[in-house]
């Protein structure tokens, strides 16, 4: 198989020279499909398949060289030090041999804004593979994840194509924020595509109902989340490693306020202005919050600094809030 030389993305915390290229779908098979599509019939279905077709069906593969520095995502996430301790030695199996990047599809469960998502989203830019997003509290359609038949009005590809059709690779990360959330319409299960695309021997050869053309899903890495499994069937749970995520102690949440900080002044002009690190009576402050409302609080001590024209945060520029009783999922 063919091999390429891959920019080490920024995000990434390990080398990936080389890629396998793979194909996830048969470009003979679209073609095909094509033709038998009578002009004007489906026009979407019709643009959709002659963007496969330019864009082709292969995808980058790719692998670590070696194990990730992951010292910082233990420091910066100390509640997850049980998943990243999975992934390492997955990892480092596929480190030390010629198997393709192999991760057991995780399900994250825990309370709401304690960093599940965030979590999920540091570990794409880790593998740096790639990432796609699919959540399930704001799912307007029962057929989001698998496509819906092109035979219904204003249907579209699910997210697990799209994500394909527009990335460069052959396993990215897929993230299904609240799965639990997912709800019937009585029409579409939309869990129903989980089924086959969390089973490696299936997902080769899964099937989006509005393409209907074999996608090979099988290098996919599933991170899902959720704040309560008893509204996750059961079948879906048994295809998963379900870790339990705890709400940090005081350390911890000192450690990752530290870390949502630095993040934060890093990412703008304006943090040049302000320390490196608040102070201790600051995260002091900040550690009775959830790493969610701790972001939301530094965003706006940052702005409350400046106003104030302080060049560093104060514990007066905290704002603390009360929890409303109806909480959106993290």
């Amino acid at each position: 198989m063919n091999t390429a030389v891959l920019p080490v993305p920024a995000s990434a915390s390990f080398s990936l020279p080389l890629a396998d290229y793979k194909q996830v779908y048969d470009c003979a098979d679209v073609e095909e499909a094509l033709q038998e599509i009578r002009p004007g019939q489906n026009d979407a279905l019709i643009d959709t398949y002659q963007k496969m077709l330019r864009i082709g069906g292969n995808r980058f593969a790719v692998k670590p060289s070696s194990l990730p520095v992951m010292e910082k995502l233990y420091d910066d996430l100390p509640n997850f030090s049980e998943v990243l301790d999975d992934i390492k030695r997955q990892l480092s199996l596929c480190v030390a041999s010629r198997d393709r990047l192999e991760i057991a599809p995780m399900l994250l469960l825990g309370d709401p804004g304690i960093g599940k998502t965030h979590f999920a989203k540091r570990i794409a830019n880790m593998l740096g593979t790639g990432f796609g997003f699919i959540s399930m509290s704001s799912l307007t359609a029962g057929w989001i994840i698998g496509g819906a038949s092109s035979q219904w009005k204003n249907a579209k590809p699910g997210k697990v194509f799209e994500t394909f059709l527009r990335g460069e690779y052959a396993n990215p990360v897929m993230v299904v924020d609240e799965i639990d959330k997912a709800s019937s319409d009585g029409a579409y299960d939309p869990l129903g595509a989980m089924y086959s695309l969390l089973e490696h021997d299936t997902a080769r050869e899964f099937i989006d109902e509005f393409i209907e053309i074999p996608l090979d899903a099988s290098e996919v890495v599933w991170v899902a989340t959720a704040n309560d499994a008893r509204h996750i069937p059961e079948p879906i749970l048994s295809r998963m490693n379900v870790y339990e995520i705890e709400a940090p102690d005081h350390d911890a949440a000192c450690r990752i306020g530290r870390a949502i900080y630095s993040e934060i002044r890093d990412s703008h002009d304006w943090g040049k202005r302000f320390p490196a690190m608040p102070h201790d009576d600051v995260l002091d402050c900040l550690a009775s919050l959830s790493p969610r409302d701790m972001r939301k609080a530094i965003n706006q001590a940052f702005g409350n600094a400046s106003l104030a024209g302080h060049d560093e945060i104060r514990v007066e520029d905290i704002e603390r809030r009360e929890a409303k009783k109806s909480k959106i999922g993290f």
